[in-house]
This record gives structure tokens, C-alpha cells and sequence, in this order.
């Protein structure tokens, strides 16, 4: 069809041809009402999603997006955007709960949901405005780490192919997906460096990874196992570290409530006990802001020393103060 002049091309998406000139007809008076009229063509967050996808390709966490949108087409499905308030979410949100999730599951669903409304809204000029999305409560989670000791006897109970993974994190402080995907292309042994690509890192900026004596002596260890990757399991690149042997070996080990990533977690916690400056451990744990780092900063008390004997240095002249004071007023006496 032409709409002012524009020739307009678009797929009615059936072979019925009544059908198709019902949508022709329909798509043309929507056309003339934008044109003439100044109405905004009304979208459905079925339209939202799919350019949402397109443009996020390269998203982090566009895995875990897609999980969120498959769970919310039930309820989604064809529903105009403008049609998206405050009940109808909560509706949502009570129908995630009743999935046995924890709050912080529907909160990542609903950060989700508000970064494509604000987009419609704000980018794509698709709404007038976004509903107010309130998280859920969630409580504060202490930071996960394990001794040296208790990292030991989990290593000791590990296949080799995760052995050699844990004591590489471990070394390293690097997050599942940059251990389980690390090229030899990425690796200098001559300069014991390692680097993580910008597309590679959640924080879309490149880290560069000093590896240890001990790394090294890791790494050399899978040489000739695999032309592209580092760490394998029978010739081929490790995509799964979750496993039944992962979880055997926690609880053989006697370690509970322990996650792959806490492997992350335990390296930076023996960093600060170690005396690591939180703005050091930042730049080596690829942070985007030190406040990401300051959860650790608890487990180490070193730096205050000085200030706590500060003030017991005072308390004892105070007191040799007070003894030679009440020496004085005794000999004299009443």
C-alpha cells in the first residue's frame, strides 16, 4: 500500500485473502490516524521483546533473560504496553511467588521488566510513561567463602578436570564462564598473564589477569589436552561445572551451602586477609566499583591496628598519669 507517498510493505501473516485485506484495511486507518491524526501506534510487549532482543545480542546476561521472558509469555503474551500497570504486575509477581522462587528471583525478573518498559518509553517512543515497579525486600546475604584448609579437602575430592578448574579460580579469582571458556589464545606464559575480552567480562571492560606461580604451574599442566581451550574433560571444552561430581565431592568434603561462584567469593576473602587494598583487589577482580569490593572488607581488620594501639598507647600514659597522681596524695595525706 502507499501512505503519503511512502510505499508501506508488511507481511499479513496468513494465506486467507479475507483475512489479509481485513489487516490491509486495518493497518491502513492505523497508518492515517499516525499520519493525519498524530496517534501513536499501539505496541504489545510481544513487539517490545523482540527489539529488546535485538538490540541486548551481546548482553551479559541475555541467557537469563530469555529464561524471565519465557516464564512471563504466559501472562504477556499480545498484552499492550500501555496495558502494563501497577495490578497487573502485581498479579505477576504473586504468580512468581507461587513458584516457590525467592525474592530475589522476582526481583531480577522485574528489573527485567522495567529496562524494556523504560526503553518503550524512553528510547523507542513507544509509551507515554512506565508504571512505578517497587522490588521485593530481599535479605542481606553474608558473603560465602571457605579456609584454605576446607579448600584442600575439596580439591582432594575432585576429578582431575575440576581440580585443575577450582585451583585455577582459586588462583585467579576469575567467574565460571571466563574459567570453562579460556583460550590459549588468551593465555602468555612467557609474561604469566591471562586477559579477559570486554565481550567476556560482565563488566564489558577487558581484565587483565596476573597469574600466580602456582597458575602457571596449573596451566602448563593442560598443555597438548586441546588446540583452543585450556581446561577439558575427555578432549573436549568443559561447558558444565554443576555436575553430580561437582556435588559429590562438596559433600564428601563436608561443605555445605557452596556454590562454584563462592570459589570467586573465597579467593577475594583470602586477598583482604591477606592485606590486598580493596582498590587493588578491584582492578584484579575486574570490578566496575569498589563498593562491589566492600562487601569483603569485614574480613580483615589489619589496617585499623595502628589507630587501636593508638589509643591504648594514650590510655597507658593515662593511667601511669592517674598512679603517679595518687601516689603523690597518699604520701602527703589528708
Amino acid at each position: 500500500m502507499t501512505i503519503n507517498g511512502r510505499i508501506v510493505q508488511k507481511s499479513t501473516g496468513t494465506a486467507d485473502k479475507t483475512q489479509a485485506q481485513e489487516f490491509h484495511d486495518r493497518l491502513k486507518t492505523q497508518l492515517w490516524d499516525q499520519l493525519k491524526l498524530g496517534n501513536k501506534p499501539r505496541y504489545s510487549w510481544n513487539d517490545a521483546v523482540v527489539r529488546w532482543l535485538n538490540e541486548t545480542q551481546h548482553k551479559a546476561s541475555r541467557n537469563d533473560d530469555l529464561m524471565h521472558l519465557r516464564w512471563l509469555d504466559q501472562h504477556f503474551d499480545q498484552v499492550p504496553l500501555d496495558g502494563i500497570n501497577r495490578d497487573f504486575l502485581d498479579q505477576v509477581i504473586q504468580a512468581k511467588l507461587e513458584t516457590g522462587v525467592a525474592n530475589g528471583t522476582v526481583n531480577r525478573m522485574l528489573a527485567l521488566i522495567r529496562a524494556i518498559l523504560r526503553k518503550a518509553a524512553l528510547e523507542w517512543d513507544w509509551l507515554d510513561k512506565t508504571p512505578k515497579i517497587r522490588l521485593l525486600p530481599e535479605p542481606t546475604r553474608r558473603v560465602r567463602w571457605i579456609t584454605r584448609q576446607k579448600a584442600e579437602r575439596l580439591i582432594d575430592e575432585l576429578p582431575p578436570h575440576l581440580k585443575a578448574m577450582v585451583r585455577f579460580s582459586l588462583e585467579t579469582g576469575l567467574r565460571q564462564s571466563n574459567v570453562t571458556g579460556l583460550q590459549w589464545s588468551q593465555i602468555d606464559l612467557a609474561r604469566r598473564c591471562a586477559w579477559i575480552h570486554p565481550d567476556q567480562a560482565k563488566a564489558k571492560k577487558a581484565i587483565a589477569v596476573p597469574l600466580s606461580k602456582t597458575a602457571v604451574v596449573i596451566v602448563r599442566e593442560q598443555i597438548g589436552k586441546h588446540d583452543s581451550h585450556v581446561f577439558t574433560y575427555h578432549g573436549k571444552p568443559v561447558s558444565e561445572v554443576n555436575t553430580k561430581a561437582w556435588r559429590n565431592a562438596l559433600k564428601r568434603a563436608g561443605i555445605t551451602d557452596f556454590r562454584w561462584h563462592d570459589l570467586r567469593h573465597t579467593w577475594a576473602s583470602w586477598h583482604v586477609q591477606a592485606g590486598t587494598p580493596l582498590h587493588v583487589l578491584q582492578e584484579l577482580g575486574g570490578w566496575e566499583s569498589v563498593e562491589m569490593v566492600r562487601r569483603y572488607a569485614h574480613l580483615s581488620s589489619a589496617h585499623l591496628a595502628e589507630y587501636v594501639d593508638r589509643l591504648s598507647a594514650i590510655r597507658a600514659i593515662d593511667d601511669e598519669s592517674i598512679g603517679y597522681d595518687l601516689a603523690t596524695v597518699n604520701k602527703k595525706g589528708p
